[in-house]
């Protein structure tokens, strides 16, 4: 059967495969449209197993909200164009609508097979590197931003006295500036009670020794500790943090100020960011 170019171009629209392989397929199927989507399937899936062990360096975040819980996802590709490619943003958007709609909670055959599906495509190595799924309480709400071309992914997640407190044009701002601010100073803890016990020991054992050589009394030496301590957390904890838009008071004083404002009371309950490249 006489392979035409309207045929290859079909086929190519279909798949996004390359014009030769897609004539190839087809010269190899006898002109069967069906039969060469499957050929270039099977073609790009023993590329993908050819390819597994390329480093995917480069890549993007993804974040979405949906059914009272909130995804952040990272995909990893070999270059910089792919993560810049508009079927790779479509594939990690894809991941997180079926991330939230099955509540899956660790990478696994459906979602791999999603990733390779794409690589049969695109032929560059890629992967799911990393996702968590966030509850946000019942009325409770969630901020995300995302930072540039998917270098940052944030989710805050937010309660209230009332529900209808989100609805205050006040409110929705400071929870968007909350979700830029983790996103430029990527605190570490959310406040002092949820820094572990661990993390504050091996500080206050450096904070120590610094001042072990000092002339004055114990009692001295242990409050310049503490002091030490407390401007740590200052630049560690969230709800510490002096606020992005407002440095004249911390995060938590500027919730306070809003919440006030708007005839309520806020609470920030937890917050994660991924950052593209880095692992937590």
């Amino acid at each position: 059967m006489a392979i035409t170019a309207a045929d290859v171009k079909k086929l190519r629209d279909i798949t996004g495969a390359g014009m030769m392989d897609c004539k190839k397929a087809l010269t190899d199927a006898d002109g069967d449209m069906a039969q060469a989507e499957k050929i270039l399937k099977e073609m790009g899936l023993a590329a993908v197993a050819k390819g597994q062990d390329r480093a995917t360096e480069n890549g993007r975040v993804f974040t979405k909200v949906a059914g009272g819980k909130a995804v952040l996802l990272e995909l990893g590709c070999e270059t910089d164009f792919v993560a810049s490619n508009e079927k790779f943003k479509a594939l990690g958007e894809e991941l997180c609508d079926t991330i939230l709609a099955k509540g899956y909670t660790e990478p696994n055959d459906e979602l791999k097979g999603m990733v390779d599906a794409l690589i049969a495509t695109i032929k560059e190595n890629m992967n799911l590197k990393r996702f968590t799924l966030v509850d946000i309480p019942e009325g409770g709400y969630a901020s995300t931003y995302i930072h540039g071309e998917g270098a940052v992914a944030v989710v805050v997640v937010f309660t209230a006295d009332k529900a209808e407190l989100f609805a205050n044009p006040s409110v929705q701002e400071f929870t968007h500036d909350c979700a830029l601010h983790v996103a430029a100073y990527k605190p570490q803890f959310l406040n002092t009670s949820s820094v572990s016990k661990d993390y504050e020991e091996e500080q206050l054992s450096i904070f120590r020794a610094q001042v072990e050589s000092m002339d004055k009394p114990e009692k001295v030496k242990e409050g310049i500790v503490r002091g030490k301590l407390s401007k740590l957390y200052s630049e560690v904890c969230f709800l510490n943090q002096l606020f992005v838009k407002d440095d004249s008071m911390s995060v938590e004083k500027k919730m306070n100020e809003v919440a006030k404002a708007a005839g309520g009371k806020l609470q920030i309950v937890d917050f994660k960011f991924y950052q593209a490249g880095v692992e937590a």
